[in-house]
C-alpha cells in the first residue's frame, strides 16, 4: 500500500456530490478505507479498519470509474491521504478526470488534485501545508464551540477558499438554526447540507 498501487477499496458508486461547492453535480466516488482520526459522530465508521476492505489496483479503480458520463472523481474515506495518491491521480490524470479529494489534513499531502475539500477535525489537527492549498474548508458543526473552532482555520486557509458550515446529520435539527443565523452574521460563510441523504441516494 506504501507504494499506492493497490489501495484498500471500501465502495465505489456513481452519484450526485451531495456537499459543499459542488453539490448537485454528477461525480464518482472512491472511498478508501482506513482512519485513525476517530470522530465520535462520524457516519461511515465501517470504513476506518482498512484490513476489512480489499486492497484493489488502482488500474481496476479507473476503469470501473470510466464505465460512467462524469469525468469528476471524489477521493473519500475514511482517511485517503494515509496512503500515497501520486500513482492513482496519476492514472486519473492519464484518462482526463478532474480529481476531487476529501480530507481532514491529518496526513502528509500527496497526488495531483484539482478540487481539495479540507474538513479538519477535532482529534488530529491538519497539516500546516494543506490549508493555504485547500479549495474548500468544510466544517462540521456538532456545538456552539464548533464556530470559534472554524474561524481559527478560516484565518489559515487562502483568500480564494470556500467556507462552509455543515450541521452533524443527527444534530441538524437543533444545529442548523444556529448556522444559520450565524452565516447571516458572518457571509464569508456558506450553509453546506448532506443533500444527498434527503434524495436518498449514496
Amino acid at each position: 500500500m506504501d507504494t499506492g498501487f493497490l489501495l484498500p477499496l471500501m465502495e465505489e458508486f456513481y452519484t450526485i456530490q451531495g456537499e459543499g461547492f459542488h453539490s448537485g453535480k454528477a461525480a464518482y466516488f472512491t472511498r478508501i478505507g482506513g482512519c485513525d482520526v476517530g470522530c465520535h459522530w462520524c457516519d461511515v465508521k465501517e470504513s476506518w479498519d482498512a484490513s476489512l476492505h480489499p486492497l484493489t489496483a488502482i488500474e481496476a479503480i479507473v476503469e470501473n470509474a470510466k464505465q460512467h458520463p462524469a469525468k469528476t472523481i471524489v477521493i473519500t474515506g475514511g482517511e485517503p491521504l494515509m496512503y500515497n495518491l501520486n500513482p492513482f491521480t496519476a492514472l486519473l490524470n492519464e484518462n482526463g478526470f478532474q480529481i476531487h479529494i476529501e480530507t481532514s489534513g491529518a496526513y502528509p499531502f500527496s497526488g495531483n488534485i484539482d478540487w481539495i475539500c479540507l474538513s479538519p477535525k477535532k482529534t488530529m489537527a491538519p497539516k500546516p501545508e494543506i490549508l493555504p492549498i485547500a479549495n474548500e474548508l468544510k466544517v462540521i458543526v456538532f456545538n456552539n464551540n464548533d464556530f470559534e473552532w472554524a474561524e481559527k482555520f478560516a484565518e489559515q486557509v487562502s483568500p480564494d477558499c470556500q467556507l462552509y458550515l455543515q450541521p452533524e446529520w443527527s444534530r441538524r435539527e437543533k444545529i442548523m438554526p444556529l448556522i444559520v443565523d450565524y452565516v447571516m452574521a458572518n457571509p464569508k460563510w456558506n450553509v453546506s447540507l448532506q443533500s444527498h441523504k434527503y434524495m436518498n441516494i449514496p
